[in-house]
């Protein structure tokens, strides 16, 4: 059995849907649309909740499978700045719902959290599935009912949303509806951006899809791919348009990917876009290039180039291996390879597909909603997660974007129903 099948209740077993089923609908089962349907139960309204997967959650699981990452410690100005753009459509609704916020939550599902060494977030049981269970749980006490395999495929003339099922075509008349339909990576899981269309149909302004937390291609030649390939990339920099990081990053057959690429994506993304993109790594952090010159000065009589710079400079093969990429012949003088080895020059062909991304940026524009998350061209149809157009690294941000903005387009439904009422 999988972690996936094994997540817990409401999530394997299809029920049929009642067309004439009214009150709020959430429509997708990743963090963002379960969040959202907490706090519509919560406040007493009766949820139901779609997914075209058999089950929820799945991204979910697949997230936690090394690890879960749900947030990060930082301080929440530092936290913000994360995410791009800056104080756009999500700075509110984390500033509402923090990093402390999700970590209390946790502990009331019964599910602790402790800060790792890199300051990340992750549950005490370090996985997705008794977290997922557990909330799965929670929601079922509070009466949301879930039905899978159903695929929202618009909107009837009567304003509700339209599934294909199992059972064929089934129009309902949910209202409102809070679309939480994830961006386009991982399309196996559930994610694959068929709304789009759906939405530009209304007249929806959408930024295109692009993969994001992702690899890129790199045009290694034959022989250091095949040597290579699945190599780490042990306390390295990285650097382009005046922006670096450090961390770590694996070579892979045709490029390269990891945590330092990851948090450089947006930005390779565009020089690959532009055309111009090359990449300074930098293989020795650490030091000063005036200090690795003055190790690399001077070599011991008969040492060949390679134990040189394995010896005196502590590269491993894959490092030199990386010179030998970037430079034919290479330098011989000390000043010349400390230059190479502090910025080693990696052309970047293009990010490697969707299908490969952790996550997606673009989405639907901030300009289309309002503050309460609502699209301004459906009245009562509310938006929230990775369809929104916002992109942030991993790390635990993408994570505690989904649900900071579930819960504040729920916090919005809840608004509008309340001032419908009132008139």
């Amino acid at each position: 059995m999988t972690e996936i099948e094994r997540s817990g209740p409401n999530t394997c077993e299809p029920q049929p849907c009642d067309p004439k089923a009214r009150g709020p609908a959430v429509i997708g089962g990743g963090p963002a649309g379960l969040a959202a349907a907490e706090v519509l139960a919560h406040a007493g309204h009766a949820v139901t909740l779609y997914d075209r997967m058999p089950s929820v959650g799945r991204k979910f699981l697949i997230a936690g499978r090394g690890g879960l990452n749900l947030t990060h410690s930082e301080a929440l100005p530092a936290f913000l700045a994360r995410y791009h753009p800056e104080g756009g459509t999500l700075a509110g609704a984390i500033t509402s719902f923090p990093p402390d916020a999700l970590r209390g939550w946790c502990d009331d599902l019964g599910q602790p959290t402790f800060v790792g060494s890199s300051g990340r977030v992750f549950p005490e049981r370090f996985k997705a599935s008794p977290l997922l269970r557990a909330w799965l749980q929670r929601l079922e006490g509070l009466g949301v009912r879930i039905r899978t395999r159903h695929r929202f495929t618009g909107w009837a003339a009567s304003g509700g949303p339209v599934f294909e099922t199992p059972e064929g075509r089934i129009e309902t008349a949910h209202r409102p509806v809070l679309l939480a339909l994830g961006g386009a990576s991982w399309p196996r899981l559930g994610s694959d951006g068929t709304w789009v269309p759906l939405l530009e149909g209304e007249g929806v302004a959408v930024a295109p899809l692009k993969p994001a937390n992702v690899g890129f291609t790199v045009p290694w030649t034959p022989v250091f791919a095949e040597r290579f390939a699945g190599t780490p990339l042990k306390r390295i920099a990285l650097a382009i348009d005046g922006t670096s990081v450090r961390g770590e990053a694996v070579i892979s057959a045709d490029g390269i990917e990891g945590g330092a690429i990851y948090a450089l994506s947006r930005i390779l993304r565009a020089a690959t876009e532009r055309g111009d993109a090359v990449m300074h790594l930098d293989l020795r952090p650490d030091l000063a290039a005036a200090t690795l010159a003055k190790s690399l000065r001077d070599p011991k009589p008969g040492l060949s180039l390679a134990n040189r710079l394995r010896k005196d400079a502590a590269l491993p093969p894959v490092g030199i291996g990386l010179l030998r990429e970037a430079a034919h012949p290479l330098p011989v003088t000390a000043e010349a390879l400390a230059a190479l080895i502090k910025a080693v020059p990696i052309r970047l062909l293009a990010p490697r597909g969707l299908d490969r991304a952790i996550s997606t940026a673009g989405g639907v524009n901030g300009r289309e909603l309002d503050a309460r998350f609502m699209l301004a061209r459906r009245p009562g149809t509310f938006v929230a997660g990775e369809m929104l157009d916002w992109e942030a690294p991993t790390g635990g941000y993408l994570l505690q974007g989904a649900f900071a903005s579930g819960r504040a387009a729920a916090e919005g439904m809840l608004a509008w129903m309340a001032a419908r009422t009132e008139a």
